[in-house]
C-alpha cells in the first residue's frame, strides 16, 4: 500500500501550523541562510581576527599562537602601513565620487530623459560590462593606458600622454569597474521620482538647479549612499586592480596578500583593517537611509 495517505494528514497538519504561525515559518526559512552567515562568514572574520593576534618565528616563519599585540602595534607606529591604509581610504573614497559624478547624470538621463521603449536596452548596456570577466577588463585598460596605447593615440594631438601605470590609472580603471553599481540604484530613485514634485517645482517659479538641489537631491541621495557602499567597500578590498595597472602603487589588499605566505598574522591583522572601515562607513551610512535602499 502507498504510503502518501498516512503521511497526507501530516503533512495537511504542518502546513496548517505554519500558515497559522508566520514567525515560525520565517524562523525555518532563515535557520539555514544564517546558520551558513553565522558559521562561514562570521567564524572566518572570527578566525581571522584571532590569529592577528599570533605572531611568527623570525626563523622558521612559523606561526606561534602566542597571544601578542605587536601585530596592530606596528600597523599603528610603523609610517609604511599607516601610509598604504591611508592611501587605500583615499582611493576608495576617490572611486565612490567618481562614480557619484558620472553615475548621476547617466542615471537622470535613463530614467527621466530617454523614451520609455529604450530605458529597458539602456540599462541593459549598463549591465553588460558585469557580464565579462574582471580580468578580461581589468587587462583592457592595462593595454589602453599603456605606453602607446589608446589614451596616448587619443591625447597625442593634443600635446598630452596617457596617465601610464600608477594611482591614477588605479583610479580609473577600479571607477569603470564598479560604476554600474552605483548607476543602477540612482536609477531606481529617479525612475521612482513623482513627476508632480518636479512640476510643481517648476510652477513654483524654481528653476532648474533649484528643483535639483531642493527636489531631486534629497530623494535620490539615499540611493547614492547605497551605490557608495559597494563602490567603497570594493574598491577597498580589491588587489589585482592595484597588482595590473598600479606600477609600484601599493594598496591594503597588496600588503595582505605579500604578507600572506610569510607572515601570515600580520596580514590577518591588515586584513581586520577594511574590515574596521567597513564596518563603520555602513554605521554612517545607515544614517542617510541608505541600507534600506539596497
Amino acid at each position: 500500500m502507498s504510503p502518501l495517505p498516512s503521511t497526507a494528514p501530516a503533512v495537511r497538519r504542518l502546513a496548517g501550523e505554519l500558515h497559522r504561525r508566520p514567525r515560525l515559518r520565517l524562523t525555518l526559512l532563515l535557520t539555514a541562510p544564517l546558520l551558513w552567515l553565522a558559521v562561514l562568514y562570521l567564524g572566518s572574520l572570527a578566525v581571522l581576527f584571532v590569529s592577528a593576534f599570533w605572531t611568527t618565528d623570525s626563523f622558521t616563519s612559523e606561526v606561534v599562537r602566542v597571544w601578542s599585540t605587536d601585530n596592530f602595534h606596528a600597523l599603528l607606529t610603523t609610517p609604511v602601513f599607516r601610509e598604504v591604509v591611508l592611501r587605500s581610504v583615499g582611493v576608495a573614497v576617490a572611486v565612490t565620487a567618481l562614480c557619484a559624478v558620472i553615475a548621476f547624470p547617466l542615471a537622470f538621463y535613463t530614467a527621466r530623459v530617454a523614451r520609455p521603449r529604450w530605458r529597458p536596452l539602456l540599462v541593459v548596456a549598463i549591465l553588460t560590462p558585469l557580464w565579462a570577466s574582471y580580468l578580461v577588463k581589468v587587462y583592457a585598460w592595462r593595454l589602453i593606458l599603456s605606453e602607446g596605447g589608446l589614451a596616448d593615440w587619443m591625447l597625442r594631438p593634443f600635446g598630452l600622454g596617457g596617465p601610464g601605470f600608477g594611482l591614477p590609472a588605479t583610479v580609473l580603471t577600479l571607477t569603470y569597474l564598479w560604476l554600474p553599481y552605483m548607476i543602477l540604484p540612482i536609477h531606481t530613485a529617479l525612475e521612482q521620482l513623482p513627476a508632480n514634485l518636479l512640476d510643481a517645482s517648476a510652477d513654483l517659479g524654481a528653476r532648474a538647479g533649484r528643483t535639483f538641489r531642493s527636489v531631486v537631491l534629497p530623494m535620490v541621495l539615499p540611493s547614492v549612499a547605497a551605490g557608495s557602499v559597494f563602490t567603497f567597500s570594493l574598491s577597498l578590498g580589491d588587489y589585482i586592480t592595484v597588482q595590473i595597472v598600479g606600477g609600484k602603487t601599493q594598496l591594503i589588499g597588496n600588503l595582505v596578500y605579500s604578507n600572506i605566505e610569510l607572515n601570515l598574522p600580520m596580514a590577518a591583522a591588515l586584513g581586520t583593517v577594511p574590515v574596521v572601515v567597513i564596518v563603520l562607513y555602513l554605521l554612517a551610512m545607515r544614517r542617510t537611509g541608505a541600507l534600506s535602499s539596497l
